[in-house]
């Protein structure tokens, strides 16, 4: 069976980085892959102004895509920065969610530093069971099959708790794929980011190809190599000696909506 994921995220680049390496895992085996940003972008820049800077990260988006081949990349005109877990953003999230009509929905934990993903967090969970509520939203119908599973994406965050995962996916495979996409985001990568880290030193004029892609892998990627060695467990449970070996994977939980997690239900999902 084919299946259908929904994957949003607070900004243009949280979906790559978060559920990059999975999407190509799975759009390779036929499955569907749809990402969002619900917010614009438009503040994640030192120079540039919003509305350019609005329409050059849509473009980014759209050549992440390109690369990847997803389904969709949709971003949402929300203003960068101001994004509240308002009645109005979660009938647009209530309706993306049932014209898509995924099997599975993930985003951020409300656990986050950003405001942005936060409320992006809770926008989803509060949709989570309005998108099956008729009355709500009628304009857009609930879907004759309608039935999903909502999760969460991985983050490194200890307090309140941290994240522990229910499945866990290698990505060695696609890394390579997955830094393609990571670079098409480079208004962030190469240019905000580092700026806003104080590495006012950092000049991506000067860097070959090979060390752009060096920078996405040692400055972003050892998240998900990371991870790797963090939850080693799952990915020996689920993989074997494959999992024992694995340099790089992402991760995902429940989000808990019941009173019983079903682990196994979850998991079947992504079979590859």
């Amino acid at each position: 069976m084919k299946y259908r994921f929904l994957i949003f995220g607070a900004h243009p680049d949280d979906c790559d980085l978060a559920f990059g390496g999975t999407a190509l895992q799975l759009l390779k085996a036929g499955h569907e892959v749809k990402f969002v940003s619900v917010t614009n972008g438009d503040a994640g820049h030192h120079i540039m102004q919003p509305a350019e800077l609005a329409a050059r990260r849509k473009a980014e988006t759209q050549r992440s895509a390109q690369v990847a081949g997803l389904t969709e990349y949709e971003v949402l005109d929300n203003h960068d920065g101001w994004l509240t877990a308002s009645l109005e953003n979660r009938a647009q999230i209530i309706r993306i969610i049932r014209r898509f009509n995924p099997h599975v929905v993930l985003t951020h934990r409300l656990f986050d530093y950003h405001a942005d993903h936060r409320a992006t967090a809770q926008l989803v969970q509060d949709a989570s069971f309005l998108a099956g509520v008729p009355l709500c939203c009628p304009d857009t119908p609930v879907p004759d099959d309608f039935s999903v599973v909502y999760g969460f994406l991985c983050d490194l965050f200890m307090e309140p708790w941290p994240f522990k995962p229910d499945v866990g996916i290698i990505i060695d495979p696609v890394i390579e794929q997955k830094i393609d996409m990571v670079m098409c985001q480079e208004s962030q990568f190469f240019e905000w980011l580092p700026w806003i880290e104080k590495n006012r030193q950092f000049d991506a004029a000067k860097l070959s190809e090979q060390e752009k892609r060096d920078h996405i892998r040692s400055g972003w990627l050892f998240r998900d190599e990371k991870n790797a060695n963090r939850f080693r467990d799952i990915l020996i449970e689920q993989y074997g000696e494959a999992g024992r070996n694995a340099r790089y994977a992402e991760f995902f939980a429940l989000m808990p909506l019941r009173e019983e997690k079903d682990v196994a239900g979850f998991r079947k999902f992504f079979q590859l």
